[in-house]
């Protein structure tokens, strides 16, 4: 009867250290991945501007490139939209004052009024500055099929 109460004893603390294990940085940067997604979603113009670094570089999987002026420009016009956007495998890097992300998007878009979906690989490079993560760059890639 023991060896059952260890084990559930063991498997309690593994799984709490599993939830509680982030740091405080840690923390903050995955609020500044959830705060990009949602303004992403929305297309709030304030929001965006506020998670996005003024030299952002912003490359597209197509290879198109953004700096901070036309990544706002293009999610509050419509031109890209998103409906969702859902997150997956995503592991973080934080060393000093710079981050990086790397996941999984996958979503549904109406860019420019016409339906579909989306699933490619990103990485986002955030850098501390004034005490908040900002997005300094990002490079999505197509996934293979």
């Amino acid at each position: 009867m023991l060896r059952p109460k260890i084990l559930l004893f063991l498997t309690m603390i593994v799984s709490g250290t599993l939830a509680y294990g982030q740091t405080a940085e840690e923390k903050q940067l995955l609020k500044a991945v959830e705060d990009l997604r949602l303004a992403m979603i929305s297309g709030n113009r304030q929001a965006l501007d506020a998670i996005a670094a003024d030299k952002l570089n912003y490359w597209h999987s197509s290879g198109k490139h953004e700096d901070k002026a036309a990544f706002i420009e293009s999610l509050t016009s419509g031109k890209s939209d998103f409906f969702s956007i859902n997150l997956s495998e995503q592991t973080i890097n934080i060393s000093g004052d710079v981050a990086t992300v790397h996941h999984i998007l996958s979503g549904e878009t109406n860019d420019g009024g016409k339906p579909g979906t989306v699933r490619i690989g990103v990485l986002l490079v955030f850098q501390k500055q004034s005490g908040n993560w900002k997005l300094f760059a990002r490079q999505a890639f197509k996934l293979p099929s």
